[in-house]
């Protein structure tokens, strides 16, 4: 790269760390990914990081373009991870036409880093529901509000919007909008990645193969 064609204010070339917090080794896998991410889980929130539930979740629209945007994980279990957004976002369009998806939960602070590849599709309507209703209200209020995705004019247009449907859902509960609700992500793959000393990463990939997962370690 020529000189006129560098950035000098900010040397990232020169950012760089050795990754020496722990190892990952292959007698310590259980048979099932989620026993594992679970762990790591809570050891993100031990460790008082921010948002530990967020994930990167990827997309791709019809002309191969691929979309990434940070979402909070709500609840998981062996079924599939789930999450939530307003079905006119550009990500629910997106999943609407091609339903694979790449999740990736990036615990940089503790060297880790774990990827979920799958397929998504809505939850019940009921399910969302249950969901919604355990929101706090000004939350609840916001899906109304909000036309994701959309063009606005300015933050005002959307504040006032805010402001207006809690005038009209001062009394009672908010109900769950129509357009709103959750999706679940069905895994089939699942890598976890612990930086390594020297850049010699430990990397292990789940690929479901009918009703079992096998488990191969993969070089850095």
């Amino acid at each position: 790269m020529s000189e006129n064609n560098k950035i000098n204010n900010v040397p990232v070339h020169d950012l760089r760390r050795e990754y020496k917090n722990t190892v990952l080794r292959r007698s310590g896998l259980s048979s099932c990914p989620l026993d594992l991410f679970k762990d790591w889980l809570k050891d993100a929130c031990d460790a008082g990081l921010s948002d530990p539930a967020a994930m990167c979740v990827a997309t791709v629209d019809s002309s191969g373009q691929p979309f990434q945007r940070i979402v909070l994980l709500k609840y998981y279990d062996k079924e599939g991870l789930v999450f939530f957004t307003h079905f006119n976002s550009r990500k629910a369009q997106h999943l609407k036409k091609n339903r694979n998806t790449s999740l990736l939960f990036p615990w940089y602070m503790l060297d880790r880093q774990v990827i979920f590849l799958g397929q998504a599709e809505p939850i019940s309507t009921q399910e969302s529901r249950e969901y919604f209703q355990s929101r706090p209200k000004e939350s609840q209020i916001a899906a109304w509000a909000s036309p994701q995705s959309e063009i606005i004019a300015t933050r005002e247009v959307l504040e006032n919007r805010f402001l207006e449907f809690k005038q009209k859902f001062q009394e009672g509960e908010v109900p769950l909008p129509h357009f709103w609700g959750g999706f679940r992500v069905r895994f089939h793959s699942v890598e976890f990645w612990q930086g390594g000393l020297h850049r010699l990463h430990d990397r292990f990939i789940y690929q479901k193969k009918e009703n079992e997962w096998t488990i191969d370690r993969l070089s850095p």
